[in-house]
């Protein structure tokens, strides 16, 4: 990131004009954003490490280098900085160095004379060099307001490319915490096999004991099989799952999804309360938000200059050189030719095109405004579902945690009671699975709650305070 935006500095730094105002008025937010403590500091990344540490950040880092989409969004970059310049090439007079080299012969048929009876015949050559110069001078600031426009979309493209930074490190995040959910409940499904069988194996023996006063009959025997059958299908469904999650985090990386991974990630800790009072000008960090204002910014220029195309414009033109009938004296000041000229044009009638394109582009603006106001409303709206979320999936996790507690307890109850033969086989096989399936939901909801602060991080646009 940091050679792409030297490289669309030096673009820029090529142009004359300066990038266009903030617009963020159009939308009632801080018309000066760009000098807000929040905006200066730009998408905060840190929150990456909050959520899993070292190992995610050098997973998200990877992902940045070798995604293809983030190569294509750098490759429009690199397009829009180029083409700004281009933009403001027109204002600059350009020079053209040329050469010219002819040599012809001409007949005079129809004249009585020449050599031998034949037709008579000039031959004559001319060799020149010429330095061409032309000027359209930016009376009015029409080719200004264009180059202004052309750096606005530049930068919305560089936003963009911060924008789809973002959203790349979010899907790493998630699809990592998929991966940490996936090996957790692997592992529950795997010790849920191995107690089924255990189990199975007992009632087994007490039927092969004949001991049908403690539950060994042939139904209990069947009854724990297809247990011990069901519990290893949920097991190949976790594993399927895990190696779904597996190849889709490789892709996410710019890798071949082989499934070669490693697969160490475990569910974090959650990080922590959101604290209060978060300032609302930190959305100005989003790069989506800072986007759509300079499209809006870019529009805004493009009116002003469909509006200057009905001025005249005034063009300069001059040439030097030299012209000569022998090579050898092109170079020589006393074959020299010189011719200079201006020119003034004003339309007058272009058959309503500049009139339509004075109102396409006030149509483009308005688009625009409607547009960066969608943004920021939505941006509001992503935070206070984020907030709202949060709040309710905190209780979820608490009242799956104490299901989760409660059904350990009833399984290990009904397994002593069992095992004391004051227990029923049925009991044991239903307290066992409610305790596994809970332990399950448990999992589930705190990766839906650390996904959602990875939410809340992306709707704010980094932590929960500006970087300094």
């Amino acid at each position: 990131m940091k050679n792409l935006c030297v490289t669309f500095v030096l673009l820029l730094g090529a142009c004359a004009a300066i990038s266009p105002e903030s617009r963020m008025g159009n939308v009632g937010a801080p018309g000066a954003w760009a000098a807000t403590r929040e905006a200066k500091s730009g998408i905060d990344r840190h929150w990456v490490g909050k959520i899993g540490g070292a190992e995610l950040r050098s997973l998200v880092d990877s992902a940045i280098s070798n995604n293809p989409d983030m190569k294509a969004a750098a490759a429009r970059v690199e397009r829009a900085g180029a083409e700004a310049k281009i933009a403001g090439a027109g204002r600059l007079p350009s020079l053209g160095l040329g050469g010219d080299a002819n040599r012809s012969k001409q007949n005079f048929i129809g004249f009585p004379f020449g050599s031998g009876g034949g037709v008579p015949s000039n031959i004559s050559q001319q060799f020149g060099v010429n330095l061409n110069a032309a000027w359209e001078i930016d009376v009015w600031g029409r080719a200004k307001a264009g180059q202004e426009a052309a750096i606005a979309d530049a930068q919305a493209r560089l936003y963009d490319y911060e924008a789809a930074r973002v959203s790349l490190a979010g899907q790493v995040t998630k699809a990592w915490l998929a991966l940490g959910e996936s090996n957790e409940q692997v592992s529950l499904a795997e010790q849920a096999v191995g107690a089924t069988k255990a189990l199975a194996d007992a009632v087994r023996q007490r039927f092969e004991r004949a001991i049908t006063d403690d539950g060994g009959s042939a139904a209990q025997v069947r009854l724990t099989e297809a247990e011990v059958a069901t519990r290893s299908a949920t097991l190949a469904e976790r594993k399927q799952e895990r190696e779904r999650v597996l190849r889709q985090l490789e892709i996410l990386l710019g890798k071949y999804p082989s499934g070669g991974l490693a697969r160490s990630a475990r569910l974090p800790d959650f990080p922590g309360a959101t604290p209060s009072g978060l300032p609302s000008e930190l959305l100005l960090r989003r790069p989506d938000i800072l986007a759509a204002e300079r499209e809006l910014a870019a529009a805004g220029r493009r009116v002003k200059e469909r509006k200057l195309a009905r001025f005249p414009s005034l063009k300069l033109t001059g040439s030097t050189g030299t012209t000569t009938e022998s090579i050898g004296d092109v170079l020589r000041s006393d074959f020299g030719v010189w011719s200079i000229g201006g020119s003034l044009t004003q339309p007058i009638f272009e058959g309503g095109s500049i009139v339509a394109g004075i109102d396409s582009a006030r149509a483009t603006e308005r688009e625009n405004i409607a547009l960066l106001q969608k943004t920021v409303l939505g941006a509001f709206g992503e935070v206070e579902q984020s907030l709202t979320a949060e709040m309710f999936l905190s209780q979820r996790e608490q009242a799956a945690k104490r299901a989760a507690e409660l059904a350990k307890e009833a399984a290990e109850r009904a397994d002593d009671e069992f095992s004391a033969g004051t227990g029923d086989v049925l009991t044991l096989i239903d307290a066992t699975q409610r305790k596994l399936d809970t332990a399950s939901q448990y999992v589930a909801i705190r990766r839906l709650r650390l996904e959602n602060r990875v939410d809340l991080h992306l709707a704010l646009g980094g932590d929960f305070k500006a970087s300094k």
